[in-house]
């Protein structure tokens, strides 16, 4: 077994929590569409945010198999849950890599405590996959700055208090103009819109922000002045490799599900699990789930070692997501009718895996990505 004891009783801790606190609430959290701020700060007690954070800034100091472990976990309770968790972590190792020792002394332990709750903001409504189209842009203004410019499709937009926001600061410098500013979303000039409506994952809050002329101080700026590109995509593998855990952990609780009811429905006299036709599907289930955990695993244990891993990355994020919305439509099809009803769990789940398609990039620009580095490095493993 190549898992640690260690990472046995992080898996196990968070298996236990989802279990216990997030699985009961989640059909709730997805009709009401509701911040379960009580869930998360329990949370931050048990030191499920900011995972990676060296224990010498107050973190777990933990390596991203333990990660992709606890997102797994956590999305098999509810994946709106999980991506909180993956959302702090991506701020905080914005924060670690790159943040000065004033500005995480400032807002690390606040962070990870959800203390502050945070927004990542890059998406626009001409930049979503292609961030070089991004028009959000910041002007000199003395020592600070003065930010300008609208952000859509943002997690946590209707609650954040802070923003890390990817603006230009040079119009003609491409890739190289590019800055992250950390963004008070309580000063004057940040406007939010409304709370978006989402087919899945509904608890997790997504908005528009708008930025009118808003006064950042010279401490905003995160790292260096052109660098904010760069910087996005230091934490991008990471990211996939979250995403993809989370996708594993949907399809977990999706395998569970249609197990637990081809059991107990009884149809000519016999439970459904006799049957061939539902064996198969639960078959199919469980071969791809396996197939994506240990792509995610192998995923982050090549980060784990300093290697590169982007492809990696980018192949766990695709299958895996990918496997959580076709073998959670197998789910819903064990169930028959009743798995197209609101109200069960196989529906849900249903909808909660498409997005896993779509947000850290979308497959389609996964299946580039990984092509490209086949293609620039060759095809030996």
């Amino acid at each position: 077994m190549y898992l640690s004891e260690t990472h046995i009783q992080v898996r196990n801790m968070a298996r236990g929590f989802a279990d216990d606190v997030i699985r009961p609430a989640a059909m709730e959290l997805d009709r009401e569409e509701r911040f379960p701020a009580e869930i998360y700060e329990q949370m931050a007690d048990l030191g499920l945010f900011g995972f990676c954070v060296p224990e010498s800034m107050g973190g777990s100091g933990l390596d991203t198999l333990a990660y992709a472990l606890v997102m797994e976990e956590l999305s098999r309770g509810y994946s709106s849950v999980a991506d909180q968790c993956g959302l702090v972590e991506l701020i905080s190792t914005l924060l670690v890599q790159h943040g000065t020792p004033q500005q995480r002394d400032r807002w690390l332990s606040d962070v990870t405590s959800m203390r502050t709750k945070v927004a990542y903001c890059i998406t626009e409504a001409e930049a979503g996959t292609d961030v070089s189209g991004i028009r959000t842009e910041t002007v000199r203004d003395g020592d600070g700055w003065i930010l300008n410019g609208g952000k859509i499709w943002i997690h946590n937009a209707p609650v954040a208090d802070l923003a890390f926001v990817l603006a230009r600061t040079d119009r003609d410098a491409g890739h190289r103009g590019m800055s992250i500013f950390i963004v008070d979303l309580h000063a004057s000039g940040v406007e939010r819109g409304p709370k978006e409506h989402k087919m899945g994952q509904r608890a997790s809050q997504v908005g528009a922000l708008t930025f009118t002329d808003v006064k950042l101080p010279a401490d905003a700026l995160l790292g260096q002045e052109g660098r904010g590109f760069h910087m996005m995509m230091s934490v991008l593998d990471k990211g996939r490799v979250g995403i993809a855990a989370l996708a594993v952990g949907i399809g977990q609780a999706g395998l569970e599900a249609a197990v637990d009811h081809a059991g107990t429905r009884r149809q000519f006299g016999k439970p459904i699990s006799d049957f061939q036709g539902v064996q198969w599907l639960i078959a199919d289930i469980a071969k791809d789930l396996e197939a994506a955990r240990l792509l995610v695993h192998s995923a982050a244990a090549k980060l784990d070692r300093g290697e590169m891993a982007t492809k990696e990355c980018s192949m766990a994020k695709c299958f895996a997501s990918d496997m959580a919305v076709a073998r959670t439509s197998d789910a819903v099809q064990v169930f028959g009718g009743s798995g197209y009803i609101r109200g069960f769990e196989v529906e849900r789940l249903y909808r909660d895996a498409k997005v896993t398609q779509i947000y850290e990039g979308t497959n389609q620009i996964q299946r580039m990505i990984i092509a490209r580095e086949i293609l620039k490095h060759g095809a030996t493993a």
